[in-house]
């Protein structure tokens, strides 16, 4: 992780805003980053292996053209849960993490929803 990045435990490597989870909020998951039964997660290894907090911080790629960011997983969370986690990461790219968990916190969500 970069030094000058802020480091905001309530958001997950591929940019969703944990803070909102019931899970989260009780104490039973404590969020992307430390939480090792996560090993699965190719986004969160990845941005561990780079020193990246989230996505938001890649130099390699856009979301979008990731094969770990934009997988079978990833696109079957989206439908099911209706989350656009690329415009979660978009969105702390303009705003920063603080002004993010912000917005994500006062309107009580995980991500943001899919755009018509």
């Amino acid at each position: 992780m970069r030094p000058d990045t802020p480091v905001n435990p309530e958001i997950a490597a591929c940019g969703l805003f944990c803070g909102a989870c019931r899970k989260f909020a009780k104490g039973s998951c404590p969020g992307c980053r430390p939480n090792d039964r996560a090993s699965w997660c190719k986004v969160r290894s990845c941005c561990i292996e780079h020193g990246w907090w989230s996505c938001a911080e890649c130099t390699l790629t856009q979301p979008e053209a990731c094969a770990k960011f934009d997988n079978w997983v990833a696109k079957l969370f989206g439908v099911i849960f209706r989350s656009d986690r690329r415009g979660c990461v978009e969105r702390i790219r303009e705003v920063g993490y603080e002004a993010f968990a912000a917005e994500m916190k006062a309107a009580g969500r995980m991500n943001r929803p899919v755009r018509k």
